[in-house]
């Protein structure tokens, strides 16, 4: 099959993607098929890449490849919206093989300490330096251990120095954001990279800055307006002190060594990073899929774009029956938010006692009455390229059709960790 793209949609959400007729586009489009199977709604992935690209304001936006974890579905993208540009890999060999299959403008977003991995970028950075990529540095351990991996090197390894993008309080005895990187000053920052620059076989790049307690966490979420009024605040806070800390950062960086690029943020906070002139690009993966972990933002809607379909399996009582499988849980801190979500049909919910299961998963409500054994239901994943470690493929609808289907990495034979 050919793929097909809708044409790119307002950012509201219209009547055509209301559940109800969602559910009769997914039942014409795989009356033929018998789950478990796993897809993209391509109506409702064109429209978050819409939405996404207004908030960036113009700013290029890094695609993090976990997100999708699909090449074929990450290429088009690529292809058909320029204001998105290269990618933010999770492991180095991720990066290495997306290199061999064409792709440049690589950043491997998290510290590397595969010594084979190692030594293949220095063989591929030999040939092509400007293409090679980019590994995340911020220790002098990371340094020490990248240049006692390849040895000698004809042509520097490119880094890319990672910045803390963490709230202190209390005289930094508490610290709220993503535990990464202990640069966290910018005279620190400085520092390490008159270090990087003083080794002969590693060139400073480019510099990042996730801020994932802002980008990737939820301000709105339904029935709980204390949680969200404490969340905005620190927000708020957080975001201010952060502004103008990585931007004073990026100066003293930039006083040591030109910087290519200077990467920060997610799908949660595009807007904020679009108007920070010291960042050059942002980066954004999960709101392609839009998985149940971006529901609850103030300031934007996203349409749920990856789905998957498990069978009705058993009618164990009134008003309940039984999918086979399902138990795609997500990583985080354990909690019933880390389980999958039956979207469709409507009026279902979860067995507070059993959850999703490895092998079963009862779901409850009115609406069980109206499904029939074989029958499909339709899930959300919590978070987003996860959902690829347990499919092949992904089949991608636009409108009633089934116009494509995509090899997932796991499909292509990619286990990167």
């Amino acid at each position: 099959m050919s793929s097909l793209h809708a044409p790119t949609p307002a950012r509201k959400r219209s009547p055509g993607l209301s559940p109800e007729h969602r559910l009769a586009r997914y039942r014409s489009a795989f009356a033929a098929l018998d789950p478990p199977f796993a897809f993209v709604d391509l109506d409702a992935m064109w429209s978050n890449s819409a939405d996404m690209l207004r908030r960036a304001a113009g700013k290029p936006v890094r695609i993090a490849s976990k997100s999708l974890r699909c090449r074929a579905l990450v290429r088009m993208i690529l292809d058909r919206e320029p204001g998105f540009r290269g990618q933010l890999c999770f492991t180095l060999p991720e990066a290495l093989w997306l290199a061999s299959e064409g792709f440049d403008d690589l950043l491997v977003a998290y510290p590397t300490t595969d010594r084979n991995a190692l030594r293949e970028l220095a063989a591929l950075t030999a040939q092509a330096p400007e293409r090679s990529p980019i590994v995340m540095v911020d220790s002098i351990e990371h340094l020490d251990l990248i240049e006692a991996a390849v040895g000698e090197v004809s042509t520097p390894l490119r880094v890319c120095l990672d910045f803390d993008a963490s709230l202190w309080l209390a005289r930094a005895r508490i610290k709220i954001g993503p535990k990464r990187t202990p640069i966290h000053t910018p005279a620190q920052a400085h520092a390490f990279a008159a270090t990087i620059c003083a080794r002969r076989s590693l060139k400073l790049v480019a510099m990042m800055c996730y801020e994932g307690h802002i980008a990737g966490t939820g301000d709105n979420a339904p029935g709980n307006p204390l949680r969200n009024a404490v969340i905005r605040r620190m927000q708020r806070a957080s975001y201010l002190e952060l502004r103008a800390r990585r931007a004073e950062a990026v100066t003293a960086v930039s006083a040591v060594t030109a910087l290519q690029f200077v990467n920060a943020g997610g799908t949660g906070d595009l807007e904020s990073v679009a108007s920070e002139q010291a960042m050059t690009e942002a980066t954004a993966g999960s709101g392609f899929f839009a998985p149940t972990l971006f529901d609850n933002y103030r300031a934007f809607a996203l349409e749920p774009a990856a789905i998957f379909a498990l069978p009705v399996s058993r009618r164990p009582g009134r008003r309940m029956v039984t999918a086979l499988g399902g138990g795609y849980l997500a990583s985080g801190p354990g909690g019933k938010d880390r389980l999958p979500s039956p979207y469709l049909p409507v009026g279902l919910k979860l067995d507070s006692l059993e959850g999703a299961g490895e092998v079963q998963t009862p779901l409850i409500g009115d609406a069980a009455d109206q499904l029939r054994i074989g029958d499909q239901v339709y899930f959300r994943h919590t978070k987003a390229g996860e959902l690829c470690e347990r499919f092949d493929r992904l089949y991608l609808v636009a409108g009633e059709e089934i116009v494509d289907e995509l090899a997932t990495y796991r499909g292509e034979g990619k286990a990167f960790l």
